[in-house]
């Protein structure tokens, strides 16, 4: 599939974008006495024409611990009350916390109130897929998954536990958690309709088996069928970074292994190709056109009437980060030179053209990416080619790997972006 038609996944949405967009935005954190996005107080600057799109893990933190320089940089990003002084929106490819959550631990880390509408999970474009959520999904990750499906609008989900706790001996690799005793089998499990992959799950080898026993069973993993059925049943999946940046020296497995993983093996049993209905999270431009409709909600709260034209993506890995942020801009550049019509498929697009002119990507020096370690992935320079960490969906272009800056961190980022917009830093 090439990466301009990752655009076909949202068939159906077009009618839902700002709709799905705003009524998530106004759910509320379950615990927490407070709605999300209330209104912002103004500041003296003028009116701000560009916003950040700041990464988390290898950008303002690593693991548990913050940056220094991310401090440094919020606290030029923050005037004397406590308020942006443009537009920002944390945009990761984590999906295993609540939205709340993810913004009550930056507020902990930086200093400063961050609003659950600020931060983009992996999964968060999800809510536009409405003619899954009354659908019964199996859903695979960690943390809350429930919680997190319900949030985006599934109703009737499973999890990988619950599979298995209805039917025992799907689960062999284990010596230790296969059943001691041959249960009697189950006719009253009502057949799954779908997946949902909304990160990677604590047990690799039981969420592996267990997910191709509902694909190759057409939902009915207590059943068996002579031939697995193709198309099999619809797959959303979010987050597909191959690598991630904690406290450990070299890069970890992220979500993007455990998909190479699945992929692979549905192709080894039956000859076929895994097939997705929805690819969210960096570098998918869904997730990048949803970030900018919540910059866009936050700078009209702040009654900042002019329109945001660029955009700043700042992230510490190649193939998530600027892969991405190079591919909505060259997705702005199309917009603006044959027109939202001219894109493809996907009319979700078509009906709301972006306000913004350009997004550029800026590359820090604080993650995944380091030009010191020998093990990192580098952009393009030369002759010489990478290996291509990418998913397989988004067909490698090296020109789309060149960030358009490389910085030490995102304190030297902030102070770019101010200097380029002539802003005091």
């Amino acid at each position: 599939m090439a990466v301009l038609g990752s655009l076909a996944l949202v068939r159906g949405a077009a009618g839902l974008w700002r709709r799905s967009v705003c009524a998530g935005l106004r759910a509320r954190c379950p615990g927490k006495g407070y709605a999300v996005g209330p209104a912002l107080g103004k500041t003296a600057q003028s009116s701000p024409t560009f916003g950040f799109l700041l990464d988390i893990d290898g950008v303002l933190v690593r693991g548990h611990r913050v940056i220094p320089a991310a401090l440094e940089a919020f606290g030029r990003l923050v005037d004397a009350q406590g308020q942006l002084r443009v537009p920002v929106v944390f945009v990761t490819n984590a999906g295993n916390i609540l939205q709340c959550g993810k913004a009550q631990e930056l507020s902990d880390l930086l200093g400063f109130k961050v609003e659950p509408d600020q931060v983009i999970l992996s999964h968060s474009p999800m809510r536009l897929f409405s003619q899954y959520h009354g659908k019964r999904m199996l859903v695979s990750g960690q943390g809350p998954l429930v919680e997190n499906a319900r949030a985006l609008g599934f109703e009737n989900v499973v999890t990988v536990d619950e599979l298995r706790a209805a039917f025992p001996v799907l689960d062999m690799v284990d010596l230790q958690r296969r059943p001691k005793t041959t249960p009697l089998p189950r006719n009253d499990f009502p057949a799954i309709e779908g997946v949902l992959l909304l990160g990677e799950p604590v047990r690799w080898e039981t969420s592996l088996q267990l997910i191709m026993d509902v694909l190759l069973s057409n939902g009915n993993p207590g059943t068996g069928l002579v031939m697995a059925p193709y198309p099999h049943l619809p797959i959303l999946a979010s987050n597909m970074d191959l690598l991630w940046m904690a406290e450990a020296k070299m890069p970890r497995f992220g979500h993007g292994t455990f998909l190479l993983c699945l992929e692979t093996i549905y192709h080894k049993v039956t000859g076929r190709e895994l097939r997705y209905e929805g690819l969210m999270g960096k570098p998918s431009i869904l997730t990048y056109q949803y970030a900018e409709e919540l910059l866009r909600q936050q700078a009209e709260r702040r009654g900042w009437t002019a329109p945001i034209r660029k955009l700043y993506a700042v992230g510490d890995n190649p193939m998530s980060d600027v892969y991405g942020a190079n591919l909505f801009h060259q997705h702005l550049q199309m917009e603006k030179h044959k027109g939202a019509e001219e894109l493809g498929p996907g009319g979700l697009w078509k009906e709301w053209p972006s306000a913004a002119q350009s997004c550029l990507s800026i590359l820090v020096c604080t993650g995944v990416y380091s030009p010191q370690s020998p093990g990192a992935v580098e952009p393009v320079e030369g002759g010489g080619k990478p290996p291509f960490h990418g998913h397989r969906d988004f067909s490698f272009s090296p020109g789309l790997m060149e960030a358009s800056y490389i910085v030490k961190d995102v304190y030297e980022a902030v102070q770019l972006v101010f200097h380029k917009e002539g802003w005091v830093l």
